[in-house]
Formats: structure tokens, C-alpha cells, sequence
């Protein structure tokens, strides 16, 4: 089973905490020590909950429990180098730049997305990409 940290993004959040069927998946997250988001999170999850007519204590629940990573640089050279493997449309770009800001060497570090360019992209950098449905 998964242990240690890990980076979660906005796809795979809003899958366990606002989807019935994916409780399999929200029990592997469970094992993680340590779970790590950008605060872009936050507005993409509020958003969300703002459109399915979700209550704020939903939003609040699904976000309990996961550490922010608040850049105090520009993380314009990340941005680039992760661009030049690929496309990934401006928020995902932005959620693997925080990962990498958070692991300048992200071999021990998983990266946690249902969006398979973003997994993609991810694994070429060298984080963990463990699958979910």
C-alpha cells in the first residue's frame, strides 16, 4: 500500500470526496502520511461545489486535512521546463509545478490526478503516478 507524501490534484479530490463510487479509491488516499495541493485547489473545488448546489461544510470536508503549498518565488522556470514535456492546459500545468516546487527531486513523492496527461507528464519528471479510475 501507498505511504509518504504525496500531491493531489483537483480531479482526483473532487472523484472521492464528492462521488459515491469511489470509495476504493478514497481508501488509498487515506494512506498517505501526508497529503500536499497548490491553493489553486481551493477555487477549482469551491467552484465545483458552487455548481452542483454542494453546502460550504461539503467544500470545507473535502479539503481537510491537506497542507498548501504557497510558492514565495515565481515558478516561472518550473512552469517552462514542464511545459517543454508536453501540453497540459494551464491549471494542470500549474498543479504539476507546485508538485515540483514541493519535490525538486520527486522520486519519493506521488503524484495523485485522474488526468492522464497530467499523470504523463508526471511520471516523466519522476514522480510516483499510481493509477486511478
Amino acid at each position: 500500500m501507498p505511504a509518504g507524501v504525496a500531491y493531489i490534484d483537483t480531479s482526483l479530490l473532487i472523484r472521492i470526496r464528492f462521488e459515491d463510487a469511489a470509495r476504493r479509491e478514497a481508501n488509498r488516499i487515506e494512506n498517505y502520511d501526508r497529503l500536499f495541493a497548490g491553493e489553486l485547489l481551493i477555487a477549482e473545488t469551491l467552484a465545483f461545489a458552487k455548481r452542483e448546489k454542494l453546502a460550504t461544510e461539503a467544500f470545507l470536508e473535502a479539503i481537510k486535512g491537506i497542507s498548501w503549498i504557497i510558492p514565495d518565488r515565481s515558478l516561472v522556470d518550473e512552469l517552462k521546463s514542464i511545459a517543454e514535456l508536453g501540453y497540459l492546459r494551464g491549471a494542470d500545468l500549474w498543479h504539476v509545478a507546485c508538485a515540483c516546487y514541493l519535490a525538486p527531486n520527486p522520486k519519493g513523492i506521488a503524484f495523485l490526478t485522474r488526468d492522464a496527461r497530467q499523470r504523463e507528464v508526471a511520471e516523466r519528471i519522476g514522480f510516483q503516478t499510481p493509477l486511478f479510475s
